[in-house]
């Protein structure tokens, strides 16, 4: 969509809603004009404007807490924007990773899950040793342990696997993800890491497609 086709409201200004790429975690909610829009595409980081000061300001100027923009997508309207970012730092002015940190309300039955969650959970069983927690256990036991449980996991997704039982190969995967993470706390790894890593091969990948049809 270009964006000649976003309809700003009656101040010129469209709702932005800043999303974490790696985590896919909310930030914040900000809002951007047409001239703030165009200095974030130019200059590839979130620049918003501010209803309350009524000025331009580039998220990371005077904290040091930019957000480098991965993609800028519209809705079906083209009345609201996601932004997609990988940030430097926190992207609330309280120090919080995102402004939604308020719980308001949650199901009962459903509980939410994601792999950011999911590592912050294992990182705090190794700095708060919890009674009884396997986390724990492995933590205290060192990387040997550890090391050996992936291995374990490891063989144990080859044979569900080569057994052709889905289920039981989806369930010997999800053991083996969680080891890892239990290595990547102790080798001082983040999902970050992972993430950057990955993607650059993505990158390298998709010119070694590019240089083979040119051809």
């Amino acid at each position: 969509m270009d964006i000649n086709q976003l309809k700003f409201d009656e101040k010129g200004l469209i709702p932005a809603i800043v999303v974490d790429a790696i985590t896919k975690k909310v930030l914040t909610l900000a809002y951007m004009s047409r001239e703030s829009l165009e200095i974030s595409m130019e200059k590839g980081l979130t620049c918003f404007y501010s209803r309350s000061r009524q000025e331009l300001w580039l998220k990371g100027e005077t904290s040091g807490n930019y957000q480098h923009i991965v993609s800028i997508t519209a809705d079906c309207d083209g009345d609201a924007l996601v932004v997609m970012v990988e940030k430097d730092g926190p992207a609330c002015h309280t120090g919080s990773d995102s402004c939604f940190y308020q719980p308001v309300w949650e199901s009962e039955e459903l509980k939410e899950f994601s792999y950011a969650g999911l590592m912050k959970l294992i990182e705090g069983r190794k700095i708060d040793k919890k009674e009884g927690s396997y986390t724990t256990y492995l933590f205290e036991k060192g990387l040997d342990k550890i090391l050996k449980k992936v291995g374990e996991e490891s063989t144990e997704v080859i044979i569900a696997a080569k057994s052709e039982d889905k289920a039981e190969t989806i369930y010997e995967i999800a053991d083996l993800a969680y080891h890892v993470m239990v290595l990547m706390t102790e080798a001082g790894i983040s999902l970050e890491d992972i993430h950057r890593e990955l993607a650059s091969r993505h990158v390298i990948d998709h010119k070694v497609k590019q240089e083979k049809m040119t051809k």
